[in-house]
């Protein structure tokens, strides 16, 4: 787990994220190992200058190639429901985005292995987290949708894109005791759902509404 803390001034500054913090609160989130990295992960480094002045806003985002920074809450939420079972060792994300996901799990689980489908976005995204001197982060530019079996099994997996089904290729690499987070549906509906894996098979529990960029297959250079 690496910390990380690079302070902002006027609309990012440290009362701004304590503001977003309160929100989070008050929004249901009850993990304060999750709250308190929220609060000092610098969210506004994640995106380019022309938005950096909304970054702790409750809004998603967006960071180019019609892909978003998830908002605040959506991060906290789904982080909160992957570490429900207890700590994790190796965390899966599926999406490296702007990389403000994968820097919120870097702190809070010992390797995280994420995969990208457009290199663009992720050798940014690698930018900001040498920057933040993460180092417990593990990238490769790939479908995403098909996971990155050689480094699994994963006792947590994460997607920042919605399939509009599970996808078997994700629960194939969960270790047992697992848990898979993921928005699930199509543009008109989708849920965010957990699946966790045992001895006997999986068990899916759908959480909230959501609404999340489509997974896509394919990759971009």
């Amino acid at each position: 787990m690496t910390k990380l803390n690079i302070n902002g001034i006027g609309m990012t500054s440290q009362r701004t994220r304590d503001r977003l913090v309160e929100r989070l609160l008050d929004q249901g989130i009850k993990n304060f190992e999750v709250l308190d990295v929220m609060r000092t992960t610098p969210r506004h480094i994640f995106l380019d200058e022309a938005l950096a002045h909304r970054a702790y806003e409750d809004a998603s985002l967006p960071i180019g190639f019609q892909q978003t920074l998830s908002q605040p809450y959506i991060v906290a939420r789904m982080t909160e429901l992957l570490l429900a079972s207890g700590p994790l060792t190796r965390v899966l994300e599926v999406g490296t985005g702007s990389g403000f996901q994968t820097a919120v799990l870097a702190q809070l689980v010992d390797k995280v292995y994420s995969v990208e489908r457009i290199k663009p976005l992720q050798d940014k995204a690698r930018e900001r987290l040498r920057l933040l001197k993460a180092r417990n982060i593990h990238f490769k530019h790939a479908n995403g949708e098909f996971g990155w079996s050689e480094r699994g099994p994963y006792d947590g997996i994460i997607s920042t894109a919605a399939p509009e089904r599970i996808p078997s290729e994700l629960i194939d690499q969960l270790a047992i005791g697992g848990r898979l987070v993921l928005p699930v549906g199509d543009n008109r509906e989708q849920q965010l759902t957990v699946v966790e894996k045992n001895e006997h098979g999986v068990v899916t529990s759908i959480i909230e509404p959501a609404f999340f960029v489509p997974l896509k297959s394919g990759v971009i250079r």
